[in-house]
């Protein structure tokens, strides 16, 4: 699973195909239309950095009747450890400590993060406020993992 998700970050930010891509190629009969001189140009031109969204971790098994997340988007098996959103996403920061580090450990490149947050019902009081203290939790619990990964 990890090679799924990280194949097309390794072409952009090692400037070539993994080997293992091969395999997923010619498993999934995909056939890249490649020219002469494209490989070089991928070689010779990487990213300079990563940048990512993270909104929940996932867990994958070979048990198929493991129970799967609600998620709306990407779904996976559901961890009973984490808690998870209004709309059945996992709650996870040090998943994203743990993302990081691994995309660093990888590839060595600045990260960013482009998207994060926390998907909520929010009630809206009479006076028009919406009080938010999961979302302050969350934002705060991610922030802190940040750092953590910064200072691993």
């Amino acid at each position: 699973k990890d090679r799924e998700n990280l194949m097309f970050i390794d072409v952009q930010a090692r400037g070539y195909y993994p080997s293992y891509s091969q395999r997923v190629f010619k498993e999934k009969d995909i056939h890249l239309d490649i020219h002469d001189g494209d490989l070089e140009i991928l070689k010779q031109y990487p990213v300079d950095f990563i940048s990512f969204s993270y909104y929940q971790s996932r867990c994958a098994s070979a048990n198929p009747k493991m129970g799967m997340t609600d998620g709306n988007v990407v779904k996976s098996v559901k961890n009973p450890y984490l808690q998870t959103s209004d709309w059945g996403w996992q709650i996870d920061p040090l998943g994203l400590r743990i993302t990081l580090n691994a995309l660093y450990d990888r590839y060595q490149k600045p990260l960013f993060i482009v998207e994060n947050g926390l998907g909520a019902k929010d009630e809206i009081a009479e006076d028009g406020s919406i009080s938010d203290d999961y979302r302050i939790d969350y934002l705060r619990e991610h922030i802190k993992a940040m750092k953590d990964a910064i200072e691993d």
